[in-house]
């Protein structure tokens, strides 16, 4: 098929792919190599943890802003320069030659990351109509599942295999092609309502993002009663305070607070937030446990989680012939109580356990994610306005920063807190002849404790999602009505091609 005769939305849909393929790749893949980077470069552990930090705290800034420079200067624009920083910023990491220099270039790199995904679904979103929304959301489903799980299994076999600095290196074909791909094919759109520059939305939003993100990452570690934690946390949140009053006043606000009066808006929003944190806390946990309990390599423990992809992949052709039919608040809801079951299946899962039942239950977990989440991304912007679509895009996107990062920092909380717990008592009760098994034994316990904490975040989603009113997302549950062909009309590039 040659792509003049591709309707413009599949356009879209294929240059946002290649950039949140390669976006949501990098969050995983770095953190095989980082003991690794500590070899190389002589870091110190609280050194190197900038190298993801640093990264996260450049999200934080860039995300809630990335709404309003789509609108204002252009989502072609904006998609392409994310599309060039992010790129070009992977180059210069695989070039670092100490650690400092790697640090300021994952700072670099956040910049990108940050603007890609928001601006990537506001285009998406725009292009696809409400009663498509199901299709598109099956194509962010493919990149929001794999990627993840290939990143831990492609970047141990590069750090063994290859050599570290080929995790970024990696990203360069993926984005160099996207970049041209979208400079071609994509088209311009702005928003005549985006209005002026907010520098106190950029600056409380950014910087109150980035202190509680850099909280909530400490929080586990340090303590949460550390000063460091305490500061941060406590400032982070009194400039959300700020911002809440000073954008509700803002006429033409940067993060436009008013859209969460949108009742499908809001309660998508949340049921994402509980759905996401509770999955990637729970694959979080897996791996360590997998990792630090069982001895595996990364390699190994990124290959047992593989099954969680294929278990989305497959349910994901009947999620989106499900939805028009049965709406998505019972699937939201039976997504999340699968995702809740198989927590509590985890229970099940000890020292000895062999690994094949431990992929079942990721698969299972995979097929509850992908009835979750299809119906979650279609729905949530059932009643948002086009032009308001970069600035949805971006609070969804802050939001769900927020969310995952509270989900891990609580669980990973709970693991460490009822570790400790569970090794003394099981030591005091065995004795000095048998440490080394009552510490395995407490270690177990406390991962059992922090899995049964991701259920109840699951049925905390459960609650949410009966919030869900399937009559605000009528307008995505229309069987689509197939177009003439004169009116999906293709980007004038394409056009051009054609000519």
């Amino acid at each position: 098929m040659r792509l003049h005769t591709v309707p413009y939305k599949w356009i879209v849909a294929t240059a946002f792919v290649a950039g949140l393929f390669m976006d949501l790749m990098d969050a995983t893949i770095v953190n095989v190599a980082l003991p690794k980077l500590g070899q190389q470069f002589h870091a110190a552990t609280t050194t190197l943890e900038w190298v993801v930090t640093g990264y996260l705290l450049s999200l934080a800034i860039w995300i809630p802003a990335s709404g309003w420079i789509g609108d204002r200067f252009g989502t072609k624009k904006t998609f392409l320069f994310a599309l060039a920083m992010f790129t070009a910023s992977s180059a210069l990491c695989g070039l670092a030659q100490n650690i400092d220099q790697l640090i300021v270039f994952r700072f670099l790199q956040g910049v990108g990351g940050g603007m890609l995904t928001p601006v990537g679904a506001a285009m998406l979103f725009r292009a696809f109509p409400p009663a498509e929304r199901a299709r598109a959301s099956t194509i962010l489903l493919v990149p929001t599942v794999t990627a993840p799980a290939l990143g831990p299994v492609l970047g141990g076999w590069l750090v063994t295999a290859v050599s570290w600095r080929w995790i970024f290196y990696v990203n360069l074909p993926i984005g160099v092609l996207g970049f041209l791909f979208a400079l071609r094919f994509l088209k311009e759109h702005r928003e005549a309502s985006a209005g002026r520059f907010d520098p106190w939305g950029f600056l409380l939003s950014g910087g109150g993002l980035a202190l509680v993100l850099y909280a909530l990452a400490r929080g586990p570690e340090d303590g949460w009663r550390a000063t460091n934690v305490l500061v941060t946390g406590v400032a982070g949140l009194l400039l959300f305070v700020l911002l809440v009053v000073v954008e509700l006043r803002a006429r033409a606000p940067m993060l436009d607070l008013r859209l969460f009066a949108n009742r499908m808006f809001r309660n998508g929003n949340l049921a994402f937030y509980t759905a996401a944190g509770s999955l990637f806390a729970g694959v979080l946990l897996l791996t360590l446990f997998l990792q630090e309990l069982r001895g595996r390599s990364a390699l190994e423990a990124g290959l047992v989680a593989l099954p969680l992809a294929l278990g989305t992949m497959l349910i994901i052709p009947f999620v989106g012939r499900l939805y028009p039919v049965v709406g998505p608040r019972r699937l939201i809801t039976a997504g999340m109580v699968g995702i809740a079951a198989t927590s509590l299946l985890m229970l099940t899962v000890d020292l000895g356990t062999p690994l094949w039942w431990v992929g079942g239950i990721l698969f299972l977990r995979g097929v509850a994610f992908g009835l979750c989440i299809i119906p979650v991304q279609a729905a949530t912007y059932a009643t948002t306005q086009p032009k308001d679509m970069g600035r949805a895009t971006s609070l969804f996107s802050t939001g769900r920063q927020v969310g995952t990062s509270l989900a891990i920092g609580v669980l990973i909380t709970v693991l460490s807190s009822r570790t400790q717990t569970h090794v003394a008592a099981a030591v005091h009760a065995a004795g000095a002849t048998t440490r080394a098994v009552a510490v395995q034994h407490g270690a177990l316990l406390g991962f059992h404790d922090a899995f049964a904490a991701s259920a109840l975040l699951a049925l905390l989603g459960v609650a949410v999602a009966l919030l869900i009113h399937d009559a605000d997302a009528v307008a995505t549950l229309r069987r689509p009505v197939p177009s003439a062909p004169a009116e999906d009309v293709p980007a004038p590039a394409l056009a051009d091609l054609a000519a």
